[in-house]
């Protein structure tokens, strides 16, 4: 059976002498004797861990014959912990990591070796978003058992968190689109070279064809100049795209002919085990992004050439993140997002009780009813006060709210009645508004120095799970200072 944690610690023969470096040490050490605290935590990622652990281990034992280091689920937990605290990439904490006789400690890897940043990242991704959910809850849970939070007050929010994708033009769609079919292309020669190119569809060769990448990209190239030189699209530009478009559309055509042939050899069983499971890879790929070309030149046609104005909904803003979502929030500097909203849900000790990622925008005042459920479901009360910013006013549910909260802080936006007007007057409300405005340096402390401005994983049940870890870290860092 998989081993879940490695209670055995190593003697520290390395005190320091040095006050913020005894700080930094005895942060860890907080966290650490939190996670111990908790053991449900490491049981519940191990439970999407074990299997991925396994084979792993085996892995390792294979390669060098006999029994080796034997990583763990409370490792592997640890180590995703110092990425977010420490800010790192995932080279940068397995280095980080490996050469910080603290940090080796923390994570209980000791004098063993240390993962590769590649074995982390796919470790990581085999937490669901989902079980950082329930590790998230049961910190709660657990925080309130020991009166360490408490649910007389909550505030709310929402913030915005981008995706890993580059600003997103339709030329640069179509060259992503062009570069990514090519590559696919070149993997299925790899496997099975000599049987495209002798492979025919009517009259004309399969791997006869030439790949036209660098022309693909010299256009893309000249239409990025020209457009930013003149935003008007002439003719020139209107030229330029429409070679663009066929490239991508005779490579689409040429694509799905190379996964047709490919799924033809698979079933006639041309392939060995490890070929067929590359080429029944190849042939997926290709036609999920066959379709999302497909998107792509459809909304290239109708802005560039039917002057269309495409609905935000209807537009794909990039292949490799095709959940993201195009973001208009007013702010100052940043007018255009692309991501997704993600809401915040917190009480007076700064610990965050719930949190929610959204793949399409929400309406806020619809958000404030479930989020008193789950406030009320955790604590088994509604908070005394709550407070949220404007988005969460709507005049129509105020009445149910006051009968279910005793100070409800949220202004209204626009005209004001007198009462209204005598109700935003309230010391109390004055005071509970100012406690909102706390949420706000939560928001910033989660992007600035957890990084959560911008999730770098791939999909969005990826980007869901990131979102989940960076919440954990905030809690364990803010019930470490208490």
């Amino acid at each position: 059976m998989r081993t879940k944690i490695n209670v055995q610690p190593e003697f520290d023969f390395e005190p320091s002498h040095l006050k913020v470096t005894n700080a930094y040490y005895a942060k860890y050490e907080e966290i650490s004797t939190l996670l111990d605290a908790h053991p449900r935590i490491v049981d519940l990622v191990h439970h999407d861990l074990k299997d991925s652990l396994q084979a792993l281990n085996d892995q390792s034992q294979a390669k060098k014959g006999g029994s080796t280091f034997q990583y763990t689920s409370d490792t592997v937990l640890r180590i995703l912990l110092c990425q977010m605290i420490e800010g790192l990439s995932f080279r940068g904490v397995v280095v980080r990591v490996d050469d910080s006789h603290c940090l080796r400690r923390f994570v209980r890897i000791y004098s063993g070796p240390m993962l590769d940043f590649t074995t982390l990242c796919i470790l990581k991704n085999a937490i669901g978003a989902n079980r950082w959910k329930q590790v998230n809850e049961e910190l709660a849970r657990g925080a309130i058992e020991k009166n360490l939070i408490t649910g007389e007050a909550l505030r709310l929010d929402t913030t915005a968190v981008e995706t890993h994708i580059h600003w997103p033009t339709d030329s640069s769609l179509l060259w992503d689109t062009y570069r990514v079919l090519a590559r696919l292309i070149k993997q299925a020669r790899r496997i099975d070279s000599a049987s495209i190119d002798s492979a025919s569809i009517g009259s004309k060769r399969l791997g006869s064809k030439r790949l036209l990448t660098r022309k693909a990209k010299r256009i893309h190239a000249k239409i990025a100049r020209k457009v930013s030189k003149n935003a008007r699209l002439s003719e020139a530009i209107k030229t330029l795209y429409s070679s663009l478009i066929g490239l991508v559309y005779r490579l689409c055509e040429w694509s799905a002919e190379v996964a047709a042939h490919l799924e033809r050899s698979i079933s006639r069983g041309r392939y060995d085990v490890m070929d067929s499971a590359f080429a029944q890879a190849i042939i997926e790929k290709v036609n999920h992004h066959r379709a999302l070309g497909a998107r792509v030149m459809d909304q290239t046609q109708r802005r560039v050439f039917n002057d269309e104005k495409v609905p935000n909904d209807e537009k794909l803003f990039s292949i490799f993140e095709p959940h993201t979502e195009l973001l208009k929030r007013g702010k100052a500097g940043k007018a255009i997002e692309f991501g997704h909203m993600v809401e915040i849900e917190q009480v007076a000790q700064k610990f965050i009780t719930n949190y929610a990622a959204y793949e399409h925008k929400p309406v806020e005042h619809q958000l404030v009813s479930p989020a008193l459920d789950h406030h009320k479901n955790l604590f088994g009360h509604d908070p005394e006060w709550l407070a949220a910013d404007k988005g969460y006013y709507l005049t129509e549910q105020m009445d149910a709210l006051r009968e279910r909260v005793e100070v409800v802080s949220i202004a209204k936006k626009g005209k004001r009645t007198e009462e209204e007007t005598r109700r935003e007057e309230d010391p109390l409300f004055r005071h509970a508004q100012r406690f909102r405005a706390g949420i706000e340096g939560t928001i910033s402390f989660l992007k600035r120095t957890l990084g959560m401005f911008r999730c770098h994983n791939k999909t969005w049940e990826h980007y869901e799970a990131t979102i989940g870890l960076t919440v954990l870290a905030h809690n364990l860092l803010t019930l470490s200072r208490w």
